[in-house]
């Protein structure tokens, strides 16, 4: 279990560094001020619209390992 939350917790630094590089590239570029926002704002909002994505498939994903109704027992039908 350890090795999922490691692994999970990797990829969230490796994500945030990604995007810190990414943003201290565009900030370093010689470019008018103008763009450069302009390519912050395309850049951030791909970012959230995939950020928001990977979180949803994420609920999807425990939603479906974690429902007690799969593992519940009614009391129905006997054992054959």
């Amino acid at each position: 279990m350890s090795s999922t939350r490691e692994t999970e917790m990797s990829m969230l630094a490796f994500v945030a560094g990604a995007a810190l590089g990414a943003g201290i590239a565009l900030l370093l570029t010689p470019k008018s001020g103008k763009e450069v926002r302009d390519k912050i704002g395309d850049v951030t909002g791909d970012a959230m619209q995939k950020l928001k994505e990977s979180a949803r498939e994420a609920r999807f994903r425990m939603g479906r390992r974690t429902t007690t109704d799969a593992f519940s027992y009614d009391g129905g039908d006997s054992f054959v």
